[in-house]
């Protein structure tokens, strides 16, 4: 196995800073006040997030696991000569691993790019691969944009593309900015190319609350991480234990929504972001939504961006769905 990255590193960090500091910027004046979710991925949240992972009442990973797994073959059956795999959103890899070793007999060589902002994420992924023969490994340490458009400009090698977006990281987005998302995706690809979409499915409201609000406190001190994180990076001064936890069912748009909520009165400085701001007791900061589906819906919105279903499966257990999708 041979691993590089793309770019320079410290250009790449520079730039991630300054946008960092520059959304931290906007998003906190808007009301309701918001933070990206994409932030909560630095080291320690990524660590946290793996965390998540193997909690009990958090069964996305393991349903994602039991039908790559299981339908891994039927993968690389129905997207014949696949010589190269994109994960946006590389996590620690161990999916990627259980989907390629499936594949084992259909695809060698086969070249991977790995897309993520966490550079933990990153080289956790390349070491879970590496045991792995006739793989070369290429590591992207950006936004999943950024990488599409980088990938979209190199030389295209003989065979098929397989786009992978797994861990139901697609529910991150709302409507019109999944659509432009897998808009994007299609652009990179060509007809023939394939789409491996993860997504979680709408389940009873108690079992969503306690994925995301678990009895442990892992998932509470995932999204106040955010809050330590701007501390570190920004020079800010939020007093983290002066905010709390909360996720909601907002059934009305079949999400799950994560905030941190202001125990008291406060104003916080972010000199890296040149901005200070006041927090009335009880005002909240919006960080992640989490959107839900139905089966239907998920092919509806890949066929909307221009992709044809190619095979769904369903984890009856824990109500999760693994797309396969060819872009047309």
């Amino acid at each position: 196995m041979s691993v590089r990255s793309s770019g320079s590193r410290a250009l790449l960090l520079a730039d991630a800073a300054k946008e960092f500091a520059a959304d931290v910027q906007y998003y906190l004046t808007l009301h309701p006040r918001q933070l990206p979710s994409r932030y909560l991925y630095d080291a320690l949240g990524s660590a946290l997030f793996d965390a998540i992972c193997r909690l009990p009442w958090y069964g996305i990973t393991r349903a994602e696991a039991r039908l790559l797994e299981t339908h891994g073959p039927d993968v690389f059956d129905r997207l014949e000569r696949v010589s190269t795999i994109v994960e946006l959103g590389s996590g620690d890899g161990e999916k990627l691993r259980v989907l390629v070793q499936s594949g084992a007999s259909h695809a060698r060589p086969l070249t991977i790019h790995f897309v993520d902002v966490s550079s933990a994420a990153l080289t956790a992924s390349a070491r879970t691969l590496s045991e792995l023969d006739e793989v070369a490994i290429v590591l992207h340490e950006t936004t999943y944009e950024a990488g599409l458009e980088e990938l979209a400009e190199q030389p295209r090698t003989a065979g098929r593309t397989l786009a992978v977006f797994l861990g139901s990281n697609i529910g991150n987005f709302d409507a019109p900015g999944a659509d432009e998302f897998l808009r994007a995706i299609r652009r990179g690809l060509l007809p023939g190319d394939g789409l491996l979409l993860g997504a979680d499915l709408v389940k009873p409201e108690r079992a969503l609350r306690l994925a995301y609000d678990d009895p442990l406190g892992v998932t509470a001190a995932f999204n106040r991480n955010l809050l330590v994180r701007i501390n570190r990076e920004l020079g800010g001064d939020f007093d983290v234990d002066a905010f709390g936890h909360r996720a909601v069912w907002n059934e009305a748009a079949s999400r799950v929504e994560m905030h941190l909520v202001a125990q008291r009165a406060q104003r916080v400085r972010i000199p890296a972001a040149e901005l200070e701001v006041s927090f009335d007791q009880g005002e909240r900061i919006w960080t992640e939504s989490s959107y839900k589906y139905e089966p239907k819906q998920i092919v509806a919105m890949l066929e909307s961006a221009g992709f044809q279903c190619a095979a769904q499966w369903i984890d009856a257990v824990d109500r999760f769905a693994l797309t396969l999708v060819e872009a047309v």
